[in-house]
């Protein structure tokens, strides 16, 4: 008789059904890779027409926390991940009784929450941004002094640069405060780094993980707009980067594929910004310019199957696309297709666009992602790319 190893016990074979709570983009990218490799996805979002439910095999449209909606779900798949990180954590409670579920529960509730975020960095030992947490007026208006000036940040439901206000004195943290509604806040000292980076880390069961190389971001109102592979940093920074990455992961004790984000200070240190317990938009990169997309490996993961190569082959730089190239700049004007010729006249661009059908200004549209033989040429491309759509900032490249 064939003796059956833990391995096969224990992994998802393709032709079998796995789960994902969300349907954005990054589940749309999800559901591609998962297909790839043979499994059938079934997606769970309230949404008629999201970017991940049309590309998916099967859509469930319904509220993250419909009873009948995840029955449903775990009846038909073996495992489930998440998009987002603000998929309800209860959702993924209900899901992990009858299912593998990966990231955790646990893990998605400390990143759905600054101040669990904050405390659970800061308690472990990660550098993090001197902050405090706001719960009430008085709270607001006795800040330190040391922590100003600073940034007033929502506790919950905060992303893309929403749900922050910049302030200089405590009344205007009590200001923000009231704009916040009352709910609770974390105020973070305000930090003028050398440079963001961010790494991305898979880790499986068995507690083996794998970390892509240091990504270089650069935002534009809040929002990230390019993303440069690998770093222009030191290689001890790198390194030190990557090693972070993965000691948070082990204290979380993650499944899945997680995102930190840090600030680099111009004395080299490093401190956590954020986490996000998914893929992220500066790891897109990974699906043109790395042997294993951060998408595959998140399959991988959920499908209990060996963690893939994370190597980056090519020098990369990556370029948002949000809806605001889709308008001529005037307000109320009619949206119109860009011109995609243009950016696919450069061989080596490559372009994603996600199906949202509705292009509004800061939406995040699609990526280009520009290779390059070197990563000079790369820029090269991008700044080309930049010039073509009218996106600001080609020459800060």
């Amino acid at each position: 008789m064939t003796r059956i190893s833990r391995d096969q016990r224990t992994s998802i074979a393709p032709g079998e059904w796995l789960g994902l709570l969300g349907g954005g983009q990054l589940g749309r990218m999800f559901c591609m890779a998962a297909q790839s490799l043979g499994y059938k996805v079934v997606v769970l979002d309230p949404g008629s027409d999201s970017p991940a439910g049309s590309v998916a095999d099967r859509h469930i449209r319904a509220d993250y926390l419909d009873p009948a909606a995840l029955t449903k779900l775990a009846r038909l798949c073996r495992a489930a991940t998440t998009e987002f990180e603000n998929v309800p954590a209860p959702a993924l409670e209900v899901l992990a009784r009858n299912a593998r579920v990966a990231p955790a529960a646990a893990s998605v509730a400390i990143a759905q929450d600054r101040i669990s975020e904050k405390t659970f960095l800061s308690g472990h030992g990660f550098g993090v941004t001197p902050f405090a947490v706001l719960r009430s007026v008085d709270d607001a208006r006795n800040v330190p002094g040391r922590l100003l000036p600073g940034i007033v940040k929502s506790a919950r439901l905060g992303y893309d640069g929403k749900g922050q206000i910049r302030v200089a004195t405590p009344d205007e943290v009590a200001d923000a405060f009231v704009a916040m509604r009352g709910t609770p806040c974390v105020l973070e000292q305000f930090v003028s780094p050398a440079c963001e980076v961010s790494v991305i880390v898979a880790r499986n069961e068995r507690k083996e993980a794998t970390t892509w190389p240091v990504a270089e971001n650069h935002h534009r109102n809040g929002i990230l707009d390019v993303t440069v592979v690998p770093a222009r940093v030191s290689a001890s920074l790198a390194e030190g980067a990557r090693e972070l990455a993965s000691n948070v992961a082990a204290a979380l004790d993650y499944r899945g594929v997680l995102c930190v984000e840090m600030f680099v200070t111009t004395s080299g240190e490093l401190l956590v910004n954020e986490i996000a317990p998914r893929p992220h938009n500066s790891g897109h990169y990974t699906i043109d310019a790395c042997v294993t997309s951060q998408f595959e490996q998140q399959a991988r993961v959920l499908a209990d199957l060996p963690l893939g190569d994370p190597h980056q082959h090519t020098p990369a730089v990556m370029v948002n696309l949000l809806g605001d190239i889709w308008f001529d700049g005037a307000e109320g004007s009619t949206p119109r297709e860009p011109e995609w010729r243009t950016v696919l006249a450069h061989p080596r661009a490559k372009l994603h666009l996600y199906g949202k059908t509705k292009p509004r200004r800061a939406r995040k549209m699609g990526h280009v992602t520009c290779l390059g033989a070197t990563l000079g040429e790369a820029l090269g491309t991008a700044r080309a790319v930049k010039e073509a759509l009218s996106i600001p900032g080609a020459d800060a490249l």
